[in-house]
């Protein structure tokens, strides 16, 4: 028998560098609604919700037929947020799927909970991306991951890692690289916020302190590692553009039309 899986978008309407982003125009619907679209193709997920503090989101999710949750406006993190609402749920396997993620991969997700279940001394299965595009490597907003041999995370940095050693400036070292694309080659890889976990590591991780390297790079998932946790972290080959800022946006509204003209 299948672990039964379920999908949690927190969602919160004060972001500091783009209020409301949640609620923003995406093609004739707000962004949430495109997140709670992707997340409703993912073909593991018996049910999807999404968990707020702010009631303009909750009406607006509500309007759409999705279920909404109301949850503390005092959690530092999205994974926080959930983690209030599966305290009073008993599906096993918990997907955190970001609500500024409206181009997530439906497969992403189901090959995320397939990871848990292939596998029950895994505690949480997240995405990454190569990376093309040198800016990304530097942009402190696009989180980069290592991994060892077996797929697992050995750390997350808003710097680019890992170093490129050689002769010149770091930059031009890296679009060096990213240009020859050769095998064996270093790739850059871009994290993606989606995360499956097993209920109890869940709620186990967002009990724990904080450490230093997560309050110095202001990323939970240090938390994880530094208490021993194994962090899947698996290829995605889509293109996910995380929604930070108006710009951002305005990328994803491009990506939208283009490859709408393309069908």
């Amino acid at each position: 028998m299948k672990l039964p899986a379920i999908g949690v978008i927190p969602v919160r309407f004060a972001s500091t560098r783009f209020p409301g982003k949640a609620l923003a125009d995406l093609g004739g619907k707000p962004m949430i609604e495109r997140v709670c679209e992707r997340a409703r193709q993912a073909q593991v997920l018996e049910r999807v919700l999404v968990a707020t503090d702010d009631e303009r989101i909750f009406r607006a999710v509500e309007a759409i037929g999705i279920e909404v949750c109301m949850t503390s406006a005092g959690h530092r993190s999205g994974t926080e947020r959930v983690a209030e609402v599966v305290k009073t749920r008993k599906e096993p396997i918990v997907v955190v799927i970001q609500g500024d993620e409206p181009l997530i991969d439906p497969d992403g997700i189901d090959r995320s909970v397939a990871a848990l279940r292939q596998e029950p001394d895994l505690a949480v299965c997240t995405l990454a991306e190569v990376i093309d595009e040198p800016e990304e490597v530097f942009d402190p907003n696009i989180v980069k991951v290592v991994l060892d041999g077996q797929g697992d995370a050995l750390y997350f940095s808003r710097s680019p890692v890992p170093y490129l050693r050689g002769e010149g400036d770091l930059e031009s070292r890296v679009r060096a690289v990213l240009l020859r694309r050769e095998k064996g080659q270093t790739r850059y890889l871009k994290h993606i916020g989606l995360y499956a976990f097993r209920r109890e590591n869940l709620l186990k991780f967002v009990a724990l302190p904080e450490c230093e390297s997560e309050r110095t790079e202001a990323l939970e998932q240090l938390r994880w590692l530094h208490a021993g946790a194994r962090v899947r972290t698996l290829l995605s080959p889509g293109r996910s553009i995380g929604v930070d800022t108006p710009a951002d946006l305005e990328k994803v509204r491009r990506l939208m039309t283009s490859e709408s003209q393309t069908h």
